[in-house]
């Protein structure tokens, strides 16, 4: 795999002339010209890269899935994370990039900001490409304005530049933020669709063997079985619901053991051995936090309150 750690090395990957701002770059896609090199095949980049763009005439692979953009979409790509670039012919191919902008921060750029820690609770860096922002054609306008003002403060650099360009950034982000957050809305029906198979597969997952073989389940678990990326699943979720995955799970656990405390006569820690748990104490400590009573307490309020007069 291939590490490309600068920006300035991916300009001249891609036949840019060499950046303004070491640390951060704005141009159209459409100037880029991609070659049939192995550098495409698998590669990883050291920064941040938000990309706005349409019609693509490659496919890009990203996290597993290939995503081609025949629509204006947003993606989002944190430093690290592998990826590939299917170029469909064997010679120099200036038209594949299509039209929009992609921007590139460098890490080091954000250092001094608060935005340096902020960006990593952006979930949307870690998404698959299949889970792009969709842009209507208004929203598409207003992200395409203020990539331009990036670009336009790369090329005025004086001692209040940064401040403005980070500035614009965190404009960017919580734009995109509001923009997913109705994206989630206005596909509720499959999203509907993705928690009902979510429940089913919990209901199954702790009424089978899978619990007792390896243990509770985990986000990353129910994101493949739902082939979503984690972050996307959390969000959704909580756009839906007001939890997150780790959140559904818990109140998944805590219904499952309030059952076998009604209506089983197995001891606590039987409970919580069939609920997954390798620790008396740590399914204790769980279900008191969440029902503000130990297990024991409320097996015994409940076998009171249905004791016949």
């Amino acid at each position: 795999m291939i590490s490309i750690d600068s920006i300035t090395e991916f300009h001249r990957l891609v036949g840019l002339p060499d950046p303004l701002h070491p640390l951060i770059s704005v141009f159209k896609v459409s100037e880029m010209q991609f070659e049939e090199t192995e550098v495409w095949k698998q590669f990883s980049l050291g920064f941040y890269c938000i990309s706005l763009k349409r019609g693509i005439g490659s496919k890009v692979r990203y996290g597993g899935q290939y995503y081609d953009y025949d629509k204006g979409v947003m993606t989002f790509i944190s430093p690290k994370q592998v990826q590939s670039v299917d170029i469909p012919h064997s010679e120099i191919l200036g038209n594949i990039a299509g039209d929009g902008y992609t921007l590139l921060i460098h890490p080091n750029l954000l250092y001094t900001y608060p935005i340096a820690e902020n960006i990593k609770h952006f979930g949307f860096f870690s998404y698959e490409v299949n889970e792009a922002l969709h842009l209507s054609e208004k929203k598409e306008v207003y992200i395409a304005e203020l990539l331009e003002k990036i670009r336009e403060e790369c090329a005025h650099i004086d001692r209040t530049t940064q401040d403005i360009m980070v500035a614009l950034l965190e404009l960017l982000l919580n734009y995109s933020k509001r923009f997913y957050e109705r994206q989630f809305l206005t596909r509720k029906a499959v999203n509907n669709d993705l928690l009902t198979k979510l429940e089913q597969y919990l209901d199954q997952y702790f009424d089978s063997e899978d619990i007792l073989n390896n243990g509770l389940p985990t986000v990353e678990l129910l994101a493949s079985k739902l082939h979503v990326s984690p972050h996307y699943l959390s969000d959704m979720l909580r756009s839906l619901t007001g939890q997150n995955a780790q959140q559904l799970i818990q109140d998944k656990i805590i219904d499952k053991a309030k059952e076998y405390l009604t209506l089983t006569n197995m001891s606590v820690s039987e409970i919580a051995y069939r609920l997954g748990f390798g620790y008396l104490q740590s399914f204790n400590k769980m279900f008191k936090r969440n029902v503000s009573l130990s297990p024991l307490q409320f097996r015994h309020f409940r076998n009171s309150a249905t004791k016949p007069f």
